[in-house]
């Protein structure tokens, strides 16, 4: 059924491997992170940038961050379905720049998702902190997310002007 839902053969070998190593740079810096740091011990790391282990249990911004049994699993299976449709379109997408700012979302996505599995929360390490304001905590999947998302904003702009502008 998963195979007549998704064309995979638009998943070439080059976006699987990018896929893989996106994933997998998210889950060792998680790791890394959770062998290295304190949680709740900020650590300087760069102007910008400080180390600090949190957990999340809620999406982007600790949003639906219930902490509970149901709330975890519920929102697992969310996510599941949301990655599923943002899976299928990637590979139908035909433009090569969307088509990349998908795999990005992707690979967040999943990346959270391995994550959230054993236990229902997600670990966010890279503390944002510009000018010592305090304004996020984020990991590489995070990262993904949010670059792949602008990207295809972007990308879905420009071709709107270019189609008012024809």
């Amino acid at each position: 059924m998963f195979m007549a839902m998704v064309k995979l053969e638009n998943l070439s070998k080059r976006y699987l491997v990018a896929l893989f190593f996106l994933i997998f740079i998210d889950y060792a810096s998680k790791i890394i992170a959770l062998n290295n740091i304190q949680t709740l011990q900020q650590n300087d790391f760069l102007p910008l940038i400080d180390f600090l282990i949190v957990f999340n249990s809620g999406i982007a911004f600790s949003f639906l961050d219930l902490n509970n049994f149901v709330s975890r699993y519920i929102l697992l299976i969310l996510i599941f379905f949301i990655t599923f449709y943002f899976f299928k379109i990637f590979l139908d997408e035909k433009d090569n720049l969307k088509k990349k700012a998908l795999l990005l979302i992707v690979s967040g996505a999943l990346g959270n998702f391995i994550d959230r599995l054993s236990d229902g929360i997600v670990t966010d390490f890279l503390h944002l902190k510009p000018f010592d304001f305090s304004l996020f905590i984020f990991n590489f999947a995070d990262a993904y997310i949010t670059v792949g998302a602008i990207i295809f904003i972007f990308s879905e702009l420009i071709l709107l002007k270019s189609k008012n502008e024809s």
